[in-house]
């Protein structure tokens, strides 16, 4: 198992303890938050951990989630910090985007009933 920190946004081979100290920081970690709406939250972290297990191209360090909403549970991993900023704002537009379209149906079910 591979080891890694944030140096400047680049990450950092290191032994199991230096990770271990480095980890114990959450904010470290944290590359973007975002909350849309009341009940949706996308968030992006530097895992530490290479989840690359098949061992062909670059070590996968970063991952996004989508916790609430239509998506909820969606998730993606990346290699570079780079990457993970620009997946985390994917995923907000898409995060976005599902939560504006079940607020319309929600809507549109609602004025089916009202009989508007």
């Amino acid at each position: 198992m591979e080891f890694y920190i944030l140096v400047d946004r680049t990450p950092v081979l290191v032994n199991m303890e230096m990770w271990a100290e480095w980890f114990t920081e959450t904010d470290r970690r944290r590359v973007c938050k975002t909350k849309i709406g009341d009940s949706t939250e996308v968030s992006t972290v530097f895992l530490g951990i290479d989840h690359n297990y098949s061992r062909d191209g670059p070590p996968i360090l970063f991952e996004t989630m989508i916790f609430g909403g239509p998506l909820d549970g969606d998730m993606w991993r990346c290699a570079t910090y780079s990457q993970a900023e620009a997946q985390h704002q994917a995923a907000v537009a898409l995060a976005t985007k599902a939560d504006q379209r079940c607020t319309e149906l929600a809507e549109m079910a609602g004025a089916k009933r009202s009989g508007e």
